[in-house]
């Protein structure tokens, strides 16, 4: 009598955990994932350009996306750190932290290297590098990897020049900031200022350049399927062999998707050892 109780309850709880089973909704079905920005520019740019081409990466892969967006670069980090969003596009440095920190895994960047780019107005007196000792220098954030990080650890540690920072939150505002004379120069990336109309290009001039890098990698943190994360990656790169979808694609930074692998592309950055010019802002 025992065994046979015990064989019935057996069978009761294999049928209930059938049914959790077939109850559990599949990843994705009802909640789409996130897909997060580093908020390199305005929420309404963000927003612009990213929509169309989340609903079209949507649409291939079969995987629902929707987009993220950060209201600064420090509430983006702090969240990416912590492994909130499902999907995220940052800069080259912070895929390094947040594969530290959460594992995140590149999966797509733009083929065209990225490039720290240090901007001077066009009728500035200033010629070199030198010539910015002691001046206030515009930069979008303190961990803005061409722009600001890398930046300001080659003009200390490479040039031995001292600078007064000033962070502006935006590519754009540091474009203007330097325009107007309210900073002698400017961090930005090369990606960024190509995106400015030649009306904004035409006042500006490049004086120094940092190492060319591998760009801003689209990343999935590891708990999404790996079916998920390779359906999203293909259906990126399948944009490629589409003209209809280039306006998408220079949208979004990566013109030219390919894949991404962590150990070829970010991992050489860990030699670069720029913790120490990490800043924590606050939110």
């Amino acid at each position: 009598m025992l065994a046979w109780i015990l064989q019935r309850f057996a069978g009761i709880f294999l049928f209930v955990l059938s049914l959790a089973a077939h109850a559990q909704p599949a990843t994705n079905a009802t909640h789409p994932l996130t897909l997060a920005v580093v908020p390199q520019f305005t929420s309404v740019q963000i927003h612009k350009d990213w929509t169309p081409f989340i609903e079209r990466v949507s649409r291939d892969s079969g995987v629902a996306l929707t987009l993220k967006i950060y209201q600064s670069i420090p509430k983006f980090e702090a969240d990416r750190v912590k492994g909130v969003p499902d999907f995220a596009f940052m800069n080259p440095y912070h895929e390094v932290m947040a594969r530290r920190a959460a594992g995140y895994l590149p999966l797509v960047r733009d083929n065209t290297p990225l490039t720290g780019v240090l901007l001077v107005r066009r009728d500035s007196p200033v010629r070199t590098v030198k010539d910015l000792a002691g001046s206030k220098l515009a930069f979008p954030a303190p961990n803005a990897f061409g722009a600001s990080l890398y930046m300001r650890a080659l003009l200390t540690e490479q040039e031995g020049v001292k600078i007064e920072p000033v962070y502006v939150k935006t590519h754009s505002n540091v474009f203007r900031q330097v325009i107007v004379g309210q900073a002698v120069a400017g961090g930005t990336v090369n990606n960024a200022l190509q995106r400015e109309p030649g009306t904004v290009i035409e006042q500006l001039r490049v004086i120094f350049e940092t190492p060319a890098t591998a760009a801003h990698p689209l990343a999935a943190h590891p708990r999404i399927p790996e079916a998920q994360r390779k359906a999203v990656t293909q259906a990126i790169l399948k944009l490629r062999d589409d003209p209809t979808a280039a306006p998408l694609l220079q949208a979004v930074q990566m013109a030219t998707p390919v894949a991404a692998d962590y150990g070829r592309d970010y991992r050489p950055l860990e030699r670069l050892k720029l913790e120490k010019y990490l800043v924590t802002e606050p939110d």
